[in-house]
């Protein structure tokens, strides 16, 4: 499956999203980009230990501690933190794991899609969600 098709079956299928590194500051682009999925419909769990509530949702410490199953992480870490992240969405069971513009981790992104997960990395959810035709 080419990257393209990745993309468009993680915004079609996944509809919550569990966001790994979220922060409250709404000048960080997790928080922005978070928001704007938000308010394109989609249900955002944030998961940070710093946090307690952010964009009027409760806040998580980590994946499992996630009273549901997300669709979607995404993952707003350092690409020397994601493959931590990665393993722990695939044990969560969740669809598909999402790397933010700038992270990169090929083996977690490799561990993932032989788990059955949709992986896309070093993209930005909210810019490829605006390119998605209506």
């Amino acid at each position: 499956m080419n990257e393209q098709t990745t993309i468009e079956r993680i915004l079609k299928e996944c509809q919550t999203i569990a966001v790994v590194g979220i922060s409250s500051n709404p000048m960080r682009p997790s928080n922005s980009v978070s928001a704007y999925m938000q308010e394109a419909g989609y249900k955002i769990i944030p998961v940070n230990p710093r946090e307690s509530l952010v964009l009027g949702e409760r806040a998580f410490a980590s994946l499992s501690d996630l009273p549901e199953k997300p669709d979607l992480v995404n993952v707003f870490r350092r690409s020397e933190d994601a493959g931590a992240v990665v393993d722990e969405a695939i044990e969560t069971g969740a669809k598909a794991v999402w790397l933010q513009q700038g992270i990169v981790d090929e083996a977690a992104g490799k561990r993932a899609q032989e788990a059955g997960l949709l992986v896309v990395m070093d993209r930005c959810l909210m810019v490829e969600h605006h390119r998605m035709p209506r």
